[in-house]
């Protein structure tokens, strides 16, 4: 799989970033090892940007804005512009995927899937982008007043690297439908197809200087874009920790921001469910992308007339679950680099030493390489919610089940976390799954099932420490742009 790009990748490529429509190196000519995490080796390498990079990247973007032609494109020109990019993102499905896969790790399968989602994203916002009206408002006597959607200005977005592509596209695809320009900084463990499809923008007809790419460290260049004083709005996906630096440096500058920043998401099991029909979706919404999933279905709560029988049903699924690497195309792949397998390692030895009980394990393939970051699956049973292992996102493949004897405790159970991104509710009660699904703090609570195909018309987002602000569906296009109040005197 892959085309020339991935041959010379295989060579050592040196990766350039986007600025002003035109690859450049880091002013300092530095650069930063980009590492495959299924066997550790160096494979290409991306610029070190600073300061001095980003200044350089968000001055073209702001010059791209006030002179235009995007920000005064008409909308169902940047529409078509949006089009032609999912069109040209389909032609090379092949070569992104092998990219996207190698970069991160994920299995081939998942890295096609991330494909076929970042194209919907494309033709969903190329679709979209003349659909956005303002409003005339009923006002006083000899007056006109009307609303418009204008957008921010410059955006920087800050992706991270769990899905590089579909994130990027989920954020330059509504930015760029309202006519923002962008300054997009990836995440230096998988900047690779945030690079690959700034160059497809290009050849899409995107105008140079609209949607620029910088790669380096966030220590570097990610705290000098959310700072910077000429972004007129940041969106960031990741953890509270750095969504709380990042909100505090656009604050500096009244900035608006949109954050995603994790969860710690149940699946609420009654005794009443279609277990049959429940059991895989338990199983992919912990495993998928390796458990590092922001929406990853990392408790699962079950009433006890069923406990043990689902239970002893998981672990059954879980131990013969096996880890690999990417190309092997097996159930997950390694996670993104050594730190994170031990900071998944710290947390399974803490839950143990907490006391939860290890139903079962995965394995991880012996034909993996050994200098690659494996860490197999584990399901912990009866677990304690105010440990640290039922309240804090793992973001790797560990999956903690929750006994409840009813509904009232079920939905105290759910919402007993700092988190509030997504939830499922499995029941055939159907005033039940409206009770629930109303009372659990959750942006997105699914009933009978869990996610849905990337879920791109869908808005996301959460509540309590999972952020603020929405992404994905018609409201990322309300998030991308600003009412602007117009009142005409005309007595």
């Amino acid at each position: 799989m892959g085309g020339p790009l991935l041959n010379t990748i295989a060579q050592g490529h040196a990766f350039m970033q986007f600025v002003d429509g035109r690859a450049v190196d880091a002013l300092s000519g530095e650069r930063i090892d980009v590492i495959c995490p299924s066997d550790g080796a160096v494979f290409a390498s991306i610029p070190a940007s600073g300061a001095a990079d980003v200044d350089r990247a968000v001055k073209s973007a702001r010059k791209a804005f006030d002179e235009g032609p995007w920000s005064t494109m008409p909308a169902v020109e940047r529409g078509r512009c949006l089009t032609r990019l999912y069109q040209i993102v389909e032609k090379n499905a092949d070569e992104l995927a092998a990219l996207e896969s190698r970069d991160t790790g994920k299995p081939a399968r998942q890295g096609r899937a991330d494909v076929t989602a970042t194209m919907r994203y494309y033709e969903f916002y190329g679709g979209a982008a003349d659909k956005v009206h303002g409003d005339t408002i009923p006002f006083l006597e000899g007056y006109t007043a009307l609303t418009l959607r204008e957008p921010h200005g410059v955006v920087a977005g800050i992706i991270p690297w769990n899905y590089p592509m579909q994130i990027l596209s989920r954020v330059v695809g509504a930015a760029l439908a309202m006519g923002n320009t962008l300054v997009v900084k990836p995440a230096e463990d998988a900047s690779l197809s945030t690079i690959r499809i700034a160059e497809l923008a290009l050849e899409a007809g995107v105008p140079p200087g609209v949607f620029n790419v910088i790669t380096g460290y966030g220590r570097d260049a990610g705290a000098a874009l959310s700072a910077h004083s000429e972004i007129d709005y940041v969106t960031f996906t990741g953890s509270p920790l750095t969504g709380t630096a990042i909100q505090q440096a656009a604050a500096v500058n009244n900035r608006g921001v949109t954050m995603e920043l994790g969860g710690k998401s149940p699946q609420i099991v009654f005794a009443d469910a279609d277990i049959e029909a429940a059991l895989p979706v338990l199983i992919n919404a912990i495993i998928q992308n390796g458990g590092q999933t922001c929406s990853a279905g990392s408790r699962v709560l079950i009433e006890r007339p069923i406990y043990e029988q689902v239970a002893a049903a998981l672990a059954e699924r879980f131990s013969r679950l096996v880890a690999g690497p990417h190309y092997a195309d097996l159930d997950l792949g390694p996670l993104i680099n050594g730190r994170q397998r031990d900071r998944v390692a710290n947390m399974v030895a803490a839950a143990q030493e907490a006391g939860a009980q290890v139903l079962a394990q995965g394995t991880i393939d012996p034909a993996a390489p050994s200098s690659g970051c494996y860490h197999a699956p584990v399901l912990f049973g009866s677990v304690d919610p105010s440990i640290q292992l039922a309240q804090e996102e793992v973001f790797g493949p560990v999956l903690a089940l929750l006994p409840f004897d009813n509904e009232q405790d079920a939905v105290r159970i759910a919402n007993s976390t700092e988190f509030g991104l997504v939830a499922g509710v499995w029941t055939r009660d159907g005033a039940r799954q409206h009770r629930v699904a109303k009372r659990v703090r959750a942006g997105q609570v699914f009933v009978n099932g869990y996610g849905a195909g990337g879920g791109i018309e869908l808005p996301f987002g959460g509540f309590k420490k999972s952020g603020h602000g929405r992404e994905k569906g018609f409201e990322a296009l309300f998030d991308m742009s600003a009412t602007k109040t117009i009142v005409f005197n005309h007595q």
